[in-house]
């Protein structure tokens, strides 16, 4: 299943992102995690770190290639916990590019509690580079990534 953890980009330069997760109740994950304590899970923190981190990748190189995914997360640190009614706003900076993607501080704040931190390596990579004939496909998907982006970006 995919989440959309980014709700909202509020700002969004070459080197930092900032954007929310608003918690909703309606979230259907919660009525499981926990059923008279709903708390966004720490995977799903984690994940809307990993997922503002790819949208940096995408401004950097101008939705250059199609997929953002997690290589690496190190010094994973949670804390406040993200309750229905929270907004999360993640703050992610680039740290420094890699072979394939780039490395990322990244943090989740509650009000001005933390409620997560980690750092961050993503692989950012098109389909076609290993199978040639996923080319259409690797296009497809960052038409797609444009589309959202419009939606996240207000614009």
């Amino acid at each position: 299943m995919k989440f959309n953890l980014i709700d909202r980009i509020e700002t969004i330069s070459d080197d930092r992102i900032v954007a929310v997760k608003y918690v909703s109740l309606a979230e259907e994950y919660l009525a499981d995690h926990f059923p008279t304590f709903p708390v966004l899970p720490g995977v799903l923190m984690l994940e809307s770190l990993v997922q503002a981190a790819g949208w940096l990748l995408h401004r950097r190189s101008n939705f250059g290639k199609s997929i953002a995914v997690l290589k690496e997360a190190r010094n994973v640190r949670y804390g406040t916990f993200v309750a229905p009614g929270n907004a999360l706003r993640v703050e992610v900076e680039f740290q420094k590019a890699s072979d394939d993607g780039a490395v990322f501080r990244a943090a989740g704040y509650v009000n001005d509690s933390q409620a997560v931190s980690a750092r961050i390596e993503m692989s950012y990579f098109n389909l076609a580079e290993k199978q040639p004939e996923l080319a259409g496909l690797d296009a497809k998907l960052i038409e797609h990534h444009r589309a959202r982006w419009s939606v996240l970006k207000g614009s």
